[in-house]
């Protein structure tokens, strides 16, 4: 049985950063993701930015990148991240999945090189990383989503 209901086609994925959260949107039926934006997080998330993303894309889920260490265990920065999907699913009502972002880093700036080589990216847009990142959480979780755990479910 999957972990992952159905009715989940949309979902919205973050990289989860102390100063920056990348995001992406992703669609199940399709199996694509792709990265939108980054927004700010410096005491709180941006949650206005974050209100205009959910009306606009109306996800039926959240997808977060937990930065768990290379042997797996937490640190800070993984329980920033478990708060902020814990506070995403009050807010907003659905259920919110956490899912390893190990090494997720290294293939978004990977995915930015191709991009740039190809022209489709600019020195200059090397903040869109952390959205990339997210798009690559989200690729990851959509072609495992038994692998993730359901941290908030409304």
């Amino acid at each position: 049985m999957s972990a992952t209901p159905d009715p989940i086609l949309t979902v919205l994925g973050f990289d989860y950063g102390s100063r920056l959260i990348g995001v992406a949107v992703g669609n199940r039926l399709t199996g694509s993701a792709r990265a939108l934006t980054t927004i700010g997080n410096g005491a709180a998330p941006e949650w206005a930015r974050l209100d205009d993303l959910v009306r606009e894309w109306k996800p039926d889920a959240f997808v977060v990148g937990l930065p768990l260490t290379l042997d797996g265990g937490e640190q800070a920065a993984t329980r920033g991240a478990r708060a902020f999907a814990a506070a995403l699913g009050r807010r907003y009502g659905r259920v919110v999945y956490a899912t390893d972002e190990r090494y997720t880093s290294r293939e978004a700036s990977r995915r930015f090189a191709d991009r740039r080589a190809q022209g489709a990216a600019r020195r200059k847009d090397v903040a869109a990383i952390d959205a990339l990142a997210a798009e690559v959480i989200l690729d990851a979780w959509m072609a495992a989503p038994d692998d993730s755990v359901a941290v908030m479910s409304p």
